[in-house]
């Protein structure tokens, strides 16, 4: 869905989540697979199997079973579960570091208005 205002800070485009019923149960079954990983890995670590030379490989591989889990998880939930939503901005060109005027550009005189520059410098989105 698109609106047609482009004030800046307006939703340009916001697609609702698809909220599917597969990826709900595809999440508490990726999560209690993550709480089995993290039990074994903590139980791992108790027993002392980092000391033996296989043990130590297979703590780190369950160490990285347990985020990529964890990243099926996050991208799962992302995808399903949260908003596409398309903000409008302000474009910017490139000589426009902090609101600074045109005229600015090259520099400013040294000791000019001071009073300005320390306002500017404590709050460098100072409008004019």
């Amino acid at each position: 869905m698109s609106s047609g205002n482009n004030s800046y800070g307006d939703i340009h485009r916001y697609e609702p989540p698809r909220e599917s019923t597969a990826a709900a149960i595809a999440i508490v079954l990726l999560t209690l697979i993550e709480v089995a990983f993290v039990g074994m890995f903590s139980y791992g670590l108790a027993t002392g199997w980092g000391f033996d030379e296989f043990g130590n490989m297979f703590l780190g591989a369950l160490l990285a079973v347990i985020f990529v889990d964890l990243a099926f998880i996050l991208l799962l939930y992302r995808k399903e579960f949260l908003p596409d939503v398309m903000i409008v901005k302000k474009r910017r060109r490139k000589w426009e570091d902090l609101y600074i005027k045109e005229s600015d550009m090259e520099g400013t005189q040294f000791g000019g208005n001071a009073w300005e520059n320390v306002k500017r410098a404590v709050y460098p989105y100072y409008k004019k």
